[in-house]
């Protein structure tokens, strides 16, 4: 899977951005892979360029290069630390709630794909709607044009079997 360069945005012919633009942008491209892998160096070399648009003077940057990379480098850095602060934020709450959750495991993730491909297709299509797609009753509902009180019905139901298939 090859990463693609953006197109870079409308620019005006006196600013330089596309002339830095036509000149970095494989150069950042290869440099984000090496680093951060293929799949975060797409995202961070479209959003490092959106960060160097602004930029009224770019014919007036000296070291385009090590602008690319610092920028990169911080929005890399910016999203490893939301990462962590998301990871130490889950493990807070469950201990404050004495819940003891940890992270799935593949064994977990394998078990739950069980359980939710067991339920029956009616219960099946309620339980994903409501606890995978955040709808709430009346919005499965009406998506699957069933009266509200029957999509309660239903995710009791397939409530009762997962606990029942977990207990055996």
């Amino acid at each position: 899977m090859a990463v693609s360069a953006p197109c870079p945005p409308t620019a005006r012919p006196d600013d330089g951005f596309a002339a830095i633009y036509r000149r970095y942008s494989g150069w950042l491209k290869a440099r984000l892979v090496r680093r951060y892998g293929l799949q975060d160096a797409e995202d961070l070399l479209q959003e490092t360029w959106l960060r160097l648009a602004p930029y009224q003077n770019a014919q007036e940057i000296r070291h385009p290069q090590a602008l690319l990379m610092r920028i990169a480098s911080n929005l890399a850095a910016d999203r490893a630390a939301r990462r962590n602060h998301r990871s130490r934020q889950a493990a807070d709450v469950s201990q404050s709630h004495g819940w003891g959750y940890e992270l799935p495991t593949q064994a977990d993730e394998v078990l739950v794909r069980q359980l939710v491909l067991s339920l029956p297709v009616p219960l099946r299509d309620v339980f994903v709607l409501s606890r995978f797609g955040g709808l709430t009753n009346t919005q499965i509902g009406e998506q699957l044009g069933i009266s509200p009180k029957t999509v309660e019905w239903r995710m009791t139901k397939a409530l009762a079997h997962c606990a029942a298939q977990l207990r055996r």
